[in-house]
């Protein structure tokens, strides 16, 4: 089953219910090419690939009494290590083992369901849950992304009532509930959930999660191989950028880089090419200086910031 575009897949943003951001039919070309540009261990994309593949598969088969699946994966781990385009790449990828299937994407949007009118979060949460995702499931596999999930399951051990709404806690409770009835009720459904603050998830959400999984920052290695594949990317349309990307001087690049995530890594090597408005106009004229003085900057600003905490 080839993979289309997205813009055939994106359903338009009038017809999206509340607390939904994006619906999209898999697989996605451009998701599969998200997922092949995140650099992380290769066993973290094929526990992540195996979970997925026995979630609709294992699921639909294994009552819940023998096997207690809620059909909810975690990615936690610092911010720009690429957690969420790992989350979508996964969606499309799971779709690739189910071509007789019309799997899709939905994306939800937390912060549209928050208010601070008294139990209207709770309600909100519940008829996501209970009624916009439920239906959606069943007319065919479907996969939810849930970013920053803290923001609907936080940790109701570290809230205190008086500084924080009773309707915070009822919403928790209204994620835990909803999640144990739709893995009773459909196992067509996985959910793949995102966290830059683990610790602020409640322990009862943790607890239904059928795999957590860490996505650190890049060793110095995963750093060489996310700057060659920016470039050699870059090369594309900028031709005199592939001799940079094979360059054995990457790798001082690299190594001064050490500490940058991925998503820093990338924005480091844009950097490069606003050291000179020359090379702004015509980026073929980039060098391995223009990167090691981007990267000392970058470096800079961080250890900075590290400092002030």
């Amino acid at each position: 089953m080839n993979a289309s575009t997205s813009a055939q897949h994106l359903v338009r943003p009038e017809d999206l219910p509340r607390g939904i951001s994006a619906v999209r039919l898999l697989p996605d070309s451009q998701l599969d090419a998200l997922w092949g540009s995140i650099i992380v261990k290769s066993e973290i994309k094929e526990q992540l690939l195996s979970q997925g593949i026995l979630n609709f598969s294992l699921r639909t088969k294994v009552s819940r009494d023998k096997l207690p699946m809620h059909g909810v994966i975690l990615l936690v781990g610092p911010p720009g290590t690429g957690k969420t385009t790992l989350a979508r790449g996964l969606a499309s990828q799971l779709a690739h083992f189910m071509p007789r299937a019309k799997p899709r994407l939905v994306e939800v949007d937390p912060h549209a369901l928050t208010s601070s009118a008294m139990g209207k979060t709770q309600r909100s949460v519940s008829e996501l849950f209970s009624q916009t995702i439920a239906e959606l499931a069943s007319s065919g596999p479907t996969i939810v992304l849930l970013d920053e999930v803290e923001t609907l399951a936080a940790d109701r051990s570290r809230m205190s009532l008086e500084a924080n709404p009773v309707d915070i806690h009822r919403a928790t409770d209204a994620v835990l509930v909803q999640l144990d009835a739709l893995a009773e009720r459909n196992p067509n459904i996985l959910f793949i959930a995102t966290s830059n603050f683990p610790q602020a998830i409640d322990d009862a959400f943790t607890s239904r999660c059928d795999l957590v999984v860490e996505v650190p920052p890049p060793a110095q290695e995963a750093v060489a191989q996310i700057l060659e594949h920016c470039i050699d990317s870059l090369s594309e349309h900028f031709p005199a950028l592939a001799k940079i990307a094979k360059s054995k001087d990457l790798a001082k690049v690299a190594q001064a880089c050490e500490g940058l995530d991925g998503r820093a890594l990338r924005k480091m090597v844009v950097n490069a090419m606003a050291q000179s408005r020359e090379v702004a106009a015509d980026p073929n004229k980039l060098t391995i200086d223009h990167l090691l003085s981007a990267a000392a900057s970058a470096k800079a600003v961080r250890m900075q910031k590290g400092g002030a905490k």
